[in-house]
This record gives C-alpha cells, structure tokens and sequence, in this order.
C-alpha cells in the first residue's frame, strides 16, 4: 500500500488508542510485525498553547517507523500549526483524527468523531493541512456520528479531494462506541467511493477477522485496535495466515509473560516508575486474559506499584497454568 509517497509492506497496523497504544506498545507491536503505527493523538490546540504534554506525544522514534503523528481539534489556524511542529518532528505521515468517541475530544472539543457532523469544515482542515506539510496526510473516522448520519462515504469523498492521501474507517458510528459488532458495509461502500487507500478497523481480534474484512470490504490494509491489548502477537498471527494461509498458534505463556515483563520495563524507561505502574495495571491484566485464575491475577494487577509486582503476578501466572 502506498500513503502518498510512503510505501507500507505487510497486512495490518496499530491503531492509535489514547492512553493505551504508548510508545512502549508501538515498539513491541512494531517487534511482532505490526506494518507501521500512529501514536497517540495529541491536541492541536494544546501544542499552540505549548503545552508539553501534548507535544511529547509528536516524538518520532526510529523503532517505531513507518510512524504517523496523529492530531484531533476543530480549528484550523491551530491545526495548520500543530501540523508543522509534527512535521519538524520527522514523522512519516500525519494523521487527523475524526473517529475519537471520547467525550473529551468529540464532545468538549469539537475534535475527533464530532467533526463528522460538520464534513465542510474537516474537509477545510484537511486542505490546510495539507498545504502546510510536505508528508502525506491522513485521516482516521468513524461511519459516522449516529444511525441517522452514517456519512463516511460522504466525509471519505471530500477529505480525498482536499488531498488527504488514505483513509482509515472504523465501521461503528461516534454513539455505539465500541459495540455492536463492526458496520462491514460502510467499509465497503468508502472504498468503492474514493480512489485512495481505505484501511479497515475494527473488531480485528484474530487472523481470521483480519482476513473477512479484507474479503468483505475490498480495503487496502487493516489497522488493529482492541485485538492488540494483552497480544501483540496477533500481528504475527495476521502476517502468517494471509501471507501463507498458517494459523500460529499464540507463544508458550512464558513468552507472553517476558514480553509484559518487557513493555512494562520499557513503559518504566520511557514515563518514570509512578506513572507507569499506575498504566502498567491495566496492560497487565490484559494480558491475563484466557489463563487459569485470570480474575485473581487481575486483582493482583490492580494494586502495582513496582516491577516486582508485575513479576510476582508473573511467577502466579505461570504456577496455576503448568
């Protein structure tokens, strides 16, 4: 697939999920053959205030390319700024943002998913944007706001031609959130209507689902979310089964558990000891999914204050599962 200029290999990339898909996730998804990822989306208003906060989240790693800056907010001027401070970052693309379902963003801002009900003004910002950066530009959206107002296809047609150069679609609208199961058929219907590359998203949790929405919708790559939280590896999974049709079976526990050993420390690295611990309960527990005892190690992941408790939760792991 190409983004603009930019060539992608392989069969699925990481979403970019707030306060969730981190630097520490990127590099290991990135590790396990995610095909490019985007970080975490920051506030264009908040870099025009420079805030810094929001403009650690432009840091460009080397580990991480193909690598997209991701921004979300409504007004252009900020926008048009935030996108160049992106670019003297070094990203490979840019990504607005129209799909965030988080109140924060869609509701309080204007950003995110809300702009999905104004296509004449995301349309505009993506024109500026694009005039203002040399890297390809992207966007991310949803099917729409509501059941009334699914106008992905009628959002996907403007953004292509104010030069956004790839699309990504997330078949559910701004108000199901994250259920019931993923709209095929928008994807489908946005691929037919434009010319650039469509990415489809949502509910890829397994190779076989990376697989059915390739053959349903016609998109060009997929983009992994939720299906990646606690199994990094299922971009392996995908990469075998549509490269050579071999379902890989999921690594011994031991290797799951070095591999949460490993982003914890990374997440350690990266945030300080505080802050990553309080986020390392949640990414911890995700990895207990499936095994024996998983509602008491869970609990466990609530209280972690340190390494050595995500290595005791470890050892706990790997005794009830022999």
């Amino acid at each position: 697939m190409k983004i603009g200029n930019l060539e992608v290999s392989g069969f699925a990339a990481l979403a970019p999920m707030a306060g969730v898909a981190d630097r520490a996730m990127r590099e290991i998804c990135r590790e396990y053959g995610a095909a490019y990822c985007v970080g975490e989306l920051a506030s264009a208003k908040g870099i025009s205030l420079k805030d810094k906060k929001s403009a650690a989240y432009l840091e460009v790693n080397e580990s991480e390319r193909p690598y997209g800056s991701q921004l979300f907010g409504c007004e252009i001027d900020a926008m048009v700024e935030a996108a160049k401070q992106a670019e003297s970052n070094g990203p490979d693309f840019i990504d607005i943002n129209m799909g965030c379902p988080a109140p924060k963003v869609a509701v309080s801002s204007g950003g995110g998913s809300a702009l999905m009900k104004d296509p004449d003004l995301a349309a505009r910002i993506v024109d500026a944007v694009v005039k203002a950066v040399k890297v390809p530009v992207t966007v991310k959206m949803r099917a729409g706001w509501d059941d009334t107002s699914k106008n992905a296809v009628e959002l996907a047609r403007k953004v292509e031609s104010a030069g956004a150069s790839a699309v990504t679609v997330h078949g559910r609208t701004r108000v199901q959130m994250y259920a019931p199961p993923v709209d095929i058929d928008i994807i489908r219907k946005v691929k037919s209507a434009v010319k650039i590359p469509v990415i489809g998203n949502g509910d890829i949790d397994s190779p076989k689902a990376a697989a059915l929405m390739y053959e349903k919708t016609d998109c060009d790559f997929v983009m992994v979310g939720r299906g990646a939280m606690g199994q990094p590896w299922i971009f392996q999974q995908i990469n075998a089964y549509l490269k050579d049709g071999i379902i890989l079976p999921d690594p011994p526990l031991e290797k799951k558990m070095l591999t949460l050993i490993n982003q914890v420390e990374r997440m350690r690295e990266y945030k300080g000891e505080k802050i990553a611990m309080l986020e390392a309960r949640k990414h911890t527990a995700w990895y207990m999914k499936g095994l024996i005892g998983a509602a008491d190690l869970r609990r466990m992941a609530g209280n972690i204050t340190k390494i050595d408790d995500v290595i005791e939760i470890v050892k706990r792991a790997l005794e009830l599962n022999k």
